[in-house]
């Protein structure tokens, strides 16, 4: 038994002998295991990317009452963009916050525009207040300025979807999926490689007009945004790349490309807009890629179009 046992002890001595006394290859292969294996847990190609796996902070069981009553959230919610805002929408994902869901939604036909609204949840009864809907001040608002200026300038939209269709393909970049977008975006007018913002305060006029008057011609809006000649920093446009192979990391090859078509071109809207160009791996739950290693052409150094 003695020999049995000392066997043993000599046995755990080396096991352990040879964890403290790993070399350095060995020690590096380690931490890049480690690191592989967090990066897989937060993030995802960004071709892979859907959305499903967004979360805010404190709403994982806020979010199972919600989804659980998923027809009542989905009613009230388009009963407030009806009656505040006049205009219909669909629910593409109810997501848990510290007090109720934040409800993702699109609204239908024109204009088109990405948004949310806050509807409260009694945790303690599970109970969905469904006379207490709300949104973030002026988010809807800007929603509607955007999508009335996409719907004014169709053929400008369109050149710049086809200019940046082009450089993709030509360069090597990619975007987030359509799905990621309805699922996580609450920008306004967003397509796969962009999405605009708008002064909700400069272009008051267009949002008021629209709750008066929501079924003006796509010509009505576009003589309404040219008598108001607005400054370009009204209408931002914010260019999120992605690397379209994994491990590559941003090229400020393809970011100056990118800059370069986009001061050349005369035939796209016209705004302030910033470019960023990210890795292939987009955050899961907070759906970024915005990382370290990053680039950008933005903030102070905007591309100016008028």
């Amino acid at each position: 038994m003695k020999l049995i046992h000392r066997l043993g002890l000599i046995s755990l001595i080396l096991i352990l002998g040879g964890c403290f006394s790993m070399n350095g290859e060995q020690e590096k292969s380690l931490r890049m295991d480690t690191a592989e294996a967090k990066k897989d847990e937060y993030y995802a190609r960004v071709q892979d990317y859907t959305g499903e796996e967004y979360t805010l902070p404190n709403g994982k069981k806020t979010g199972r009452i919600a989804n659980d009553n998923k027809e009542i959230v989905d009613a009230a919610i388009k009963d407030f963009f009806l009656e505040n805002y006049k205009t219909e929408v669909i629910v593409h994902n109810i997501v848990g916050n510290v007090d109720g869901a934040t409800v993702f939604v699109e609204s239908v036909g024109e204009p088109n525009f990405y948004s949310t609204a806050i509807i409260p949840i009694d945790v303690q009864n599970e109970k969905i207040l469904t006379d207490q809907v709300w949104s973030l001040e002026g988010e809807v608002e800007r929603g509607i300025i955007t999508g009335l200026y996409a719907l004014a300038y169709q053929e400008e939209f369109a050149n710049l979807d086809q200019l940046l269709t082009g450089l993709a393909e030509a360069y090597g970049f990619t975007s987030k999926t359509i799905e990621a977008i309805e699922n996580t975006s609450a920008a306004g007018y967003e397509r796969v490689y962009y999405f605009v913002t708008g002064s909700r305060y400069q272009l008051e006029e267009i949002w008021k007009t629209y709750l008066e008057e929501p079924d003006m011609t796509h010509s009505d809006w576009r003589e309404m945004f040219e008598v108001l000649e607005f400054d370009p920093d009204a209408i931002g446009f914010g260019l999120h790349l992605f690397m379209a192979d994994e491990n590559v990391e941003p090229s400020q090859e393809v970011l100056e490309a990118v800059v370069e078509a986009i001061e050349e071109a005369d035939d796209i809207p016209n705004g302030s807009y910033g470019i960023h160009l990210h890795d292939n791996r987009i955050n899961k739950r907070v759906a970024d890629g915005n990382k370290e290693n990053s680039i950008s052409h933005s903030y102070p150094d905007y591309i100016i179009k008028e």
